[in-house]
């Protein structure tokens, strides 16, 4: 029987504590007992585990054995800010395929009211990650940035392959940059950063600004995507492409 898997937030060498909801589901519904068998995710690696006490807001466990665990995808998936329900939806999924952060950025296209919600809606998206790298049975919970402007993203300063996914692109496949990338790292695996528009799509200036900044650009077909179809659809290219 598969071992139901939970995400510590406090922890030591030997036990591991979950607290709030999780506690309280675990406490309440589920009626944990001590000695009853989990899956603990501790400071990125997992454990099987026993639950040692119970209380109302907290379950503490002991850690017996740390389990073999796949990595992340060493993959950051900027996501210029669109319709909070769909975005919400690219979030879980991109958990569930494993990318290791999710960059939000204001884009030229993106809805002003949106934009001026993002900063807010921040926290919730990080509550998705963690359900779904805890439903999804991952040994961690990507990192889910701050909002911030298109430009600024864009111009910092990176070690990663750097791709963008732009309609005027026809030839130069997102298949094809990760081979590169992959050659290019040897025996290394590469580190990438992939972006995906708004509604609309990238405006003329920030294709450029992509562009000025040596960010690679590529196509996932010519097929027209919405904005959550293309980011699963390229986070299932780069997974065959580094798995």
């Amino acid at each position: 029987m598969t071992r139901r898997r939970w995400i510590a937030e406090q922890w030591d060498e030997a036990t591991a504590s979950i607290t709030g909801a999780q506690a309280e589901h675990l406490a309440r519904v589920l009626r944990a007992q001590p000695g009853m068998e989990a899956d603990v995710v501790a400071g990125g690696h997992v454990f099987h585990a026993e639950v040692a006490a119970v209380s109302p807001n907290e379950v503490r466990f002991n850690l017996v054995t740390e389990v073999q665990a796949d990595p992340a995808l060493p993959v950051t998936l900027v996501l210029a800010v669109y319709k909070f329900d769909r975005m919400e939806w690219a979030i879980e999924k991109a958990t569930e395929l494993g990318v290791a952060a999710v960059a939000p950025v204001i884009a030229q296209r993106t809805e002003k009211h949106l934009a001026q919600s993002a900063e807010k809606r921040a926290e919730r998206w990080r509550r998705i990650a963690h359900e779904a790298a805890q439903q999804s049975r991952r040994s961690d919970v990507p990192l889910i940035h701050q909002p911030t402007s298109l430009a600024a993203y864009v111009k910092a300063a990176s070690n990663a392959t750097r791709i963008v996914l732009a309609e005027q692109e026809r030839t130069t496949t997102l298949r094809r940059l990760v081979d590169d990338a992959v050659q290019s790292a040897g025996d290394d695996m590469p580190v990438l950063e992939i972006a995906i528009g708004p509604e609309g799509g990238w405006a003329p200036a920030e294709e450029a600004l992509f562009d000025a900044n040596a960010w690679k650009a590529a196509t996932l077909g010519p097929r027209i995507l919405r904005a959550e179809t293309a980011a699963i659809a390229a986070l299932s290219v780069v997974a065959s492409g580094l798995e």
